[in-house]
């Protein structure tokens, strides 16, 4: 006769105090409560990342921003490099932020040339620890 395991000692003493019914439910519970905490988790990372990144921020009251003022001057000057314009900025109308590798900012402004005023959209992306900022799109709104 081989000598009980200790392995077999523990299920003999949950067998005598009524637990053998109990231990499936116990690990199907386990289960369950797994499952739950990886479904919060989840939640809440796809929450954070919704707010953190990819989706665009309205700015409030753009005029009282500077740097968002600053950001547009640059959009026309380098709007002007890139078509031989001269544009100048009457006002910004609108803007918005979006968190990416840095920030891209976008604007509705009114810009007007020698002969007339217009509305355009720009998109401006800035890092600013690197000192960096280009202008990727300016275009005329109808």
């Amino acid at each position: 006769m081989h000598s009980p395991t200790k392995n077999h000692k523990t299920q003999h003493k949950f067998k005598s105090l009524g637990y053998q019914k109990r231990l499936p439910a116990m690990r199907n519970n386990g289960y369950y409560l797994v499952f739950v905490l990886v479904a919060l988790l989840s939640t809440c990372l796809s929450g954070m990342a919704a707010s953190l990144g990819g989706h665009w921020t309205a700015l409030k009251d753009v005029d009282n921003y500077p740097h968002v003022t600053e950001l547009a001057e640059f959009a026309v000057t380098e709007y002007n490099k890139q078509s031989g314009k001269n544009l100048k900025l009457v006002k910004l109308v609108k803007g918005d932020m979006q968190v990416v590798a840095g920030f891209n900012y976008r604007f509705v402004l009114e810009a007007k040339d020698e002969s007339r005023s217009s509305n355009y959209e720009a998109v401006v992306w800035e890092k600013t620890w690197d000192h960096f900022k280009s202008l990727t799109s300016f275009t005329p709104l109808s």
